[in-house]
């Protein structure tokens, strides 16, 4: 039985020698070639089903919806949603779609995935800046770069003209560094130069802080260095520039211009001929 196995296979071996040697070198060359075509024809054909080249969807558009919207319509249409980032734009809804990558209308093959950016639900905290000193076109600069809005421009006379006075959140003035919600409103109060017309300085000798800082407001004058403190209840002793000059004369000062003040506890005696001149 080995016997006959052995001679079968000999036989067989024989076949296919002769059956290679008995035919010229290019008809083996040409088979080879052909079986590599074949090869790679089924190998492409085979990678395109694998990959379904063909099939393709268009991008729903999902901007301004809802995340969870956005979700459910990408993902019926047979798209992957992952969440890129988050960022806050107070003039869009909380959670809502801000970014989508790739854009709407766009044509990809199925399974793509899809990367939304959403609005974040609350403002996050930042410090205010201190804009006070800044001219008005830098104050808004710092204001776009900390993501503040301007909401109104007023005006105080001040000899820096254009130069922030005061900044003041909900109607009153903010400290630098007060935390506040990214978007806030701010309102800058804007120095507006010096006025053409001259009038008497003020006498303010004998006033409370309180009373001579009215006054000075009041002709659009400011409060200049106050030595030693701002204390409300405390007197006026001295200020400059004076009221009189050292030859009698009054004093002349425009608006906008600043007066320093010294105070003191007690409320100053005045020289008699001062009293007869007011």
């Amino acid at each position: 039985m080995t016997t006959d196995v052995s001679r079968t296979k000999k036989q067989t071996d024989t076949t296919l020698f002769k059956f290679m040697t008995g035919k010229p070198l290019w008809v083996h060359i040409l088979t080879g070639i052909g079986l590599v075509i074949l090869l790679v024809v089924v190998f492409l054909q085979s990678l395109h089903f694998i990959t379904r080249h063909d099939k393709t969807l268009t991008i729903p558009a999902v901007t301004g919806k809802s995340y969870a919207e956005a979700r459910q319509i990408l993902e019926s249409k047979g798209f992957d949603v992952e969440l890129q980032d988050s960022i806050f734009n107070d003039t869009a809804r909380p959670l809502s779609v801000l970014r989508q990558f790739p854009d709407a209308e766009a044509v990809v093959k199925v399974n793509r995935t899809v990367y939304l950016t959403i609005n974040k639900a609350v403002a996050p905290i930042i410090e205010m800046p201190n804009l006070e000193g800044l001219s008005f076109r830098s104050a808004q600069i710092a204001m776009e770069q900390y993501r503040l809005k301007l909401e109104d421009t007023l005006y105080r006379a001040d000899f820096a003209k254009n130069s922030v006075l005061e900044q003041q959140y909900n109607g009153d003035r903010i400290k630098a560094g007060t935390k506040i919600p990214e978007g806030s409103k701010i309102t800058l109060v804007l120095g507006s130069g010096l006025g053409n017309e001259n009038f008497s300085v003020p006498d303010l000798v004998g006033l409370t802080y309180n009373d001579a800082k009215v006054l000075l407001e009041s002709n659009g004058l400011n409060v200049g260095t106050v030595i030693p403190a701002v204390d409300p209840n405390a007197y006026v002793g001295r200020q400059s520039p004076e009221h009189m000059t050292p030859d009698g004369r009054i004093n002349r000062i425009r608006q906008g211009q600043s007066v320093d003040l010294w105070l003191q506890p007690d409320k100053p005696v005045k020289a008699e001929a001062e009293q007869q001149e007011q």
